[in-house]
């Protein structure tokens, strides 16, 4: 298959630390990759030398067609990359700032209107403004047209949506939605795991390797214990008293509710109660639910 990006045993390190390592996956064309992890996973490391702002110390890499050391000019100017910090210049205006970013790419705003107009009908009004007065969602929507108005075939966007308000965020994730229809290869890295849900695979990352990588849905299959939602009166204490326990394989907090699993990896509802209960734990609530992508990436960190 002709692949958009393919990565092959690619690493960064930086003095003793590890950044990537020994990464491999392929992101095929029109298709919206997201890789999930938190601040430290090596996802921005890993984007910065898919768009050649970084040498990787070994392996390959190839996005577009370009091999990513031999062919780092054609591949500045056939992807876009929208950087996980704002980046463009604040003293200019929206429309400026637009109008730079296209004549460095040989280009003008009106000869790929088509592709920004859906995110500068937002962005429109403010024009003469600022960048740099901009709200944190208008930020990242003239960043993404930006990034945009030449027109890649391949759109890296590195945690755009971290720092945004929850209405930004789901916009954002529309727009994302439009250009993958519109045939843009799109891979995009977040800390947030519900997002993993708005991308067509995902891989997961943590301290520079990818821990898993497929659909969400395919991921989540693979979780075989059963998980429990608990809540009681003292989470402080339920935490503590559960990790205690004899039989407990893993405790974490999630929202109001602490997910656990057991060794025995059966039911065990009547027996964990009759626990908690002896250790005056009230307002008990205690109930099977269906592992998420939360549990997942908690039970590959382990091993």
């Amino acid at each position: 298959m002709d692949y958009a990006v393919t990565v092959n045993n690619i690493s960064k390190s930086f003095d003793k630390t590890k950044a990537v390592e020994s990464v491999s996956f392929n992101v095929e064309k029109g298709e919206l990759f997201g890789f999930i992890g938190p601040d430290g996973a090596g996802k921005t490391t890993l984007f910065r030398m898919l768009t050649t702002l970084l040498l990787p110390d070994g392996g390959e890499a190839f996005v577009d067609g370009f091999d990513i050391v031999k062919d780092f000019k054609k591949i500045r100017g056939s992807v876009g990359y929208m950087p996980g910090r704002f980046s463009l210049y604040q003293d200019l205006s929206v429309e400026e700032n637009l109008k730079f970013f296209a004549r460095v790419f040989g280009t003008t705003i009106e000869a790929n209107y088509e592709l920004i107009k859906d995110i500068y009908v937002f962005l429109e009004p403010f024009r003469k403004r600022r960048a740099g007065k901009l709200s944190g969602g208008m930020k990242q929507k003239l960043a993404l047209c930006c990034a945009l108005i030449h027109k890649p075939g391949v759109l890296f966007l590195d945690e755009p949506t971290t720092g945004v308000d929850p209405v930004s965020r789901n916009e954002f994730w529309e727009m994302l939605g439009k250009l993958k229809e519109g045939g843009i290869t799109i891979l995009v890295s977040t800390p947030y795991m519900d997002e993993a849900s708005k991308c067509d695979r995902i891989a997961l990352m943590q301290k520079g390797k990818i821990l898993d990588i497929g659909f969400l849905n395919d991921i989540i299959s693979k979780y075989e214990k059963p998980v429990y939602a608990l809540r009681s009166g003292d989470m402080h204490k339920l935490i503590l008293d559960l990790r205690a326990a004899e039989n407990t394989d893993s405790v974490y907090s999630f929202g109001d509710y602490l997910h656990y699993t057991d060794r025995r990896g059966k039911a065990v509802e009547e027996d964990i109660k009759k626990i908690l209960i002896s250790k005056g734990h009230t307002d008990l609530v205690f109930k099977q639910i269906n592992p998420g992508i939360e549990d997942c990436f908690m039970s590959l960190m382990n091993k």
